[in-house]
């Protein structure tokens, strides 16, 4: 979402950038290594491109080649301050929507804190000798703590929006310089040609990984699927979510959207069902990690409106190529 009202304060804002930027250079800012090499899946947006769906596609993809692996997240929009593993019955108000999404969905250790670095030698302590990977959730801006690989998803939309505060960038284009992949939506190839034109890509030696999101829609009778649905989240690029319902045969009667990491309240939720009693849905649908949120207050009782989730399901093309590319940057042997 563009805010033009706020163009004047860009300046201000890119300075801060710069100047923090210049901490990160001249070595005033530290920055802390852990023992295993850890790879970063990050972006320039505030939001809203994929970043923990292909970070659990990442973890699928090394697992299945033996290799230990671990995730590290700063938790957003948590309450708890402590660094801890997040058990896979934990609360997403306590450990975060996405930390939570990728325990239950991987079987990854995931740890938050606000130090990636103390995170992650929590995670090599409890490895008890055993070496691994540690994977950095949303960790392009969290320059304090080194890593091995840089991969950045970029998609069309991030390549013309503007800088915090009237768009959503929260670095420049110029940030992309430090990437080691350059991940784009496989059908983004105007995306491409824009990165290629402005320097990036294979001319600055970066690779250029495709990738494809997959809607995967919660088993359910045949007579559901054939009724309106009311979907509703609150996610950092919603309009992607509806779309990818509509594309997986959903007939979407309404649409509501909230605020990104949206605290769900009773209210909210009754709101919805009534909505879906009015239009004719018979069903609720969001994303895993609204579904995470809202805790026990999508339960409701068995004559209420359900509420199922879809899951987001990121495929990287040509798997092998990156693996054994991604495997020798980290020093370990392809399979």
């Amino acid at each position: 979402m563009r805010r033009p009202w706020a163009m004047p304060l860009v300046p201000l804002y890119g300075a801060g950038l710069a100047l923090r930027g210049l901490s990160w250079s001249t070595g005033l800012a530290p920055v802390r290594k852990l023992a295993w090499p850890v790879v970063s899946v990050g972006n320039l947006s505030a939001g809203g491109t994929g970043k923990t769906p292909f970070t659990v596609a990442l973890v699928r993809l090394l697992q299945e080649r033996g290799i230990a692996v671990d995730v590290l997240s700063r938790g957003y929009g948590r309450k708890g301050d402590v660094t801890e593993r997040v058990p896979r019955h934990g609360s997403a108000e306590q450990f975060g929507d996405e930390p939570l999404l990728i325990a239950r969905t991987t079987e990854a250790p995931v740890y938050v804190g606000a130090s990636r670095w103390q995170a992650g030698r929590l995670a090599e302590r409890e490895a008890k000798g055993k070496t691994g990977v540690h994977l950095l959730d949303d960790g392009f801006q969290h320059r304090g703590l080194a890593r091995q690989v840089d991969i950045v998803l970029v998609n069309l939309e991030d390549l013309r929006d503007f800088l915090l505060p009237a768009g959503n960038l929260r670095e420049p284009f110029s940030a992309l310089a430090r990437a080691h992949v350059l991940a784009v939506p496989a059908q983004d190839d105007e995306a491409v040609q824009l990165l290629e034109s402005r320097g990036f890509g294979t001319a600055r030696g970066q690779k250029i990984w495709r990738f494809r999101r997959e809607m995967v829609l919660p088993p359910m009778p045949e007579s559901l699927v054939a009724l309106p649905w009311v979907a509703f989240c609150g996610i950092g690029r919603p309009e992607q979510f509806f779309a990818g319902l509509m594309a997986a045969g959903l007939k979407l009667a309404e649409t509501r959207v909230f605020a990104d990491h949206h605290p769900y309240t009773f209210g909210d939720i009754e709101s919805l069902r009534r909505r879906a009693g009015t239009t004719g849905a018979g069903a609720l649908i969001t994303t895993a990690k609204d579904l995470y949120r809202m805790g026990d207050l999508s339960l409701g009782s068995e004559e209420a409106v359900p509420i199922l989730a879809a899951d987001l399901k990121i495929v990287i093309e040509d798997q092998s190529a990156a693996m054994s590319w991604l495997l020798s940057e980290l020093g370990h042997q392809s399979t």
